[in-house]
């Protein structure tokens, strides 16, 4: 065994069934390996990588800053450059009046999110109890708490080690609500109005949902009105809405926010993380309607929470500022063209070799596969230069297959190049 796997034996941290690659360069959507190959990143690396590799505008804004100074805590050290961020954030997004949090990374975000809604429900409502409601098919973190709350199967804790948490209500989507004669739609939310009561309103400060599930269940996109529904029933009970939108943020889905798909289902909050840092940086944010950001600072309120030691410091403000200043350039009507494109290629591959559902939106896909064949499938689209992150997420067999999910930046030859790489995949699969 040489050093390399010595070491790599050390590392804890989940690993999967296929080679893992030697790295010396990258451009773009594109990874220089060993041998002088090259790979397309077909996920976005862990589907966070949006505006791909080796960005010159991130750089010229972490090199200006790094000369400036690198570390200052925001409570200290004057924070332009986090204020430019959290300026720049909103408008991107559409939410030009939301307060923000700033944060280490999309775990911490959800975590300050649930602080920050038990403390305005308790001074807002009166609430004793600030329970957060979670679906049955969820990520929403990797901390102990977050996996505790969420519904994530093969992730979960032990009953006994699970805080008596757990999700309280189904996702709207086959694997865990099923229907006999019919699909999900959006009455399916009536299950959360259920969910709220059972515990009683006065003891639930939030519901917290992916708007468009991420990498649990495979890129699930939820029935017309579903997320309206959400919250007219949340708004009726004084519970506050949640939206993770830690993967779908940033463009993912084709809109700055998953949610913005559909009217009348803007959130009190959003936590946002991967594509804000692009791969280049950790960071995580949570933006706060103007609604109901003023209880924060209410007399009776908890201290606000701190940033934390590294919490968006500004070299990684500096980062995230490239990254929006990558994103800018990207002309919308080439991009969501190239989305839809994508989209209906995916879609064309039902039914093709071991391929039983393709769903999603923008530049977010979910490829589902027959039991057993998620790996092969890796392995052939590897061999043809595209590199995919699995998904394995709900039901009896619990399913499985590809995230399709290529960085925002791609060209039409890069498109063109994942769809002919994917569809030989799975056909020489099947």
């Amino acid at each position: 065994m040489d050093s390399y796997e010595q070491g790599r034996g050390r590392l804890l941290t989940s690993a999967r069934p296929l080679p893992d690659f030697e790295v010396v360069g990258s451009q773009g959507p594109w990874l220089h390996c060993a041998g002088d190959t090259w790979i397309f990143d077909g996920s976005s690396g862990l589907l966070c990588a949006n505006v791909g590799q080796s960005s010159r505008k991130v750089r010229a804004r972490v090199e200006q800053q790094f000369f400036q100074y690198s570390f200052g805590g925001a409570a200290v050290v004057r924070p332009h450059v986090q204020m430019e961020l959290v300026n720049r954030l909103c408008h991107v997004v559409g939410r030009p009046d939301d307060s923000v949090a700033l944060t280490t990374c999309g775990t911490l975000g959800v975590e300050v999110a649930v602080g920050l809604a038990r403390n305005i429900t308790r001074v807002r409502n009166g609430k004793q109890r600030g329970d957060i409601l979670t679906s049955t098919l969820s990520y929403h973190g990797n901390s102990a708490l977050t996996l505790a709350l969420a519904g994530n199967h093969a992730r979960r804790p032990r009953p006994e080690d699970a805080f008596g948490l757990g999700p309280a209500f189904p996702a709207p989507y086959p694997p865990t609500h099923a229907h006999e004669t019919r699909d999900c739609d959006a009455s399916c939310a009536d299950e959360i109005a259920t969910a709220i009561d059972n515990r009683g309103a006065e003891n639930v400060a939030a519901v917290l949902i992916e708007p468009v599930n991420g990498s649990t269940g495979g890129a699930f996109v939820p029935p017309d009105g579903y997320l309206q529904r959400v919250s007219e029933i949340c708004r009726q009970r004084d519970v506050l809405v949640l939206h993770d939108e830690v993967l779908t943020g940033m463009y993912r889905t084709g809109t700055p926010l998953a949610s913005q798909h559909w009217e009348g289902c803007e959130p009190d909050m959003v936590i946002l993380s991967k594509g804000l840092g692009a791969g280049y940086t950790s960071v995580g944010a949570v933006l706060v309607s103007p609604r109901i950001a003023p209880w924060l600072r209410h007399e009776d309120a908890d201290p606000l929470p701190a940033m934390g030691t590294i919490a968006t410091h500004p070299l990684m403000a500096a980062a995230c500022l490239g990254v929006l200043d990558e994103l800018e350039t990207i002309h919308v009507t080439t991009f969501t063209a190239r989305g839809e494109r994508l989209g209906a290629a995916l879609k064309d591959l039902r039914g093709v070799g071991p391929v039983t559902d393709v769903r999603g939106l923008g530049f977010l896909y979910g490829v589902e596969v027959a039991p057993g064949q998620l790996w092969p499938v890796m392995k052939a689209a590897e061999e043809r230069g595209v590199l995919f992150y699995p998904f394995t997420g709900a039901g009896e067999p619990r399913s499985e297959g590809l995230v399709v999910a290529p960085p925002l930046i791609s060209t039409d030859d890069d498109i063109g190049f994942l769809i002919a790489a994917v569809s030989d995949a799975l056909a020489s699969a099947g």
